[in-house]
């Protein structure tokens, strides 16, 4: 999660969000959004899978555990 936020924030990260979204030229948006879109979407797909190995990891050392008491 922290390398999706370092990811979006770094300045080169910045440009990127500026020129899809943001940008006076039509061209460069249409450039720049479908790359800037992708990247979230893939961002958002390393981020739920990371919280869902964490949930499993959490939920499978408290099975243990109270199998073990």
């Amino acid at each position: 999660m922290l390398l999706a936020a370092i990811a979006a924030l770094n300045p080169l990260g910045l440009d990127v969000i500026y020129a899809a979204f943001f940008s006076g030229e039509a061209l460069s948006r249409n450039i720049w959004r479908p790359i800037a879109l992708t990247g979230m979407a893939i961002m958002v797909l390393v981020v739920a899978l990371e919280w869902r190995t964490r949930k499993f990891i959490i939920n499978r050392r408290a099975r243990i555990t109270s199998t073990l008491s």
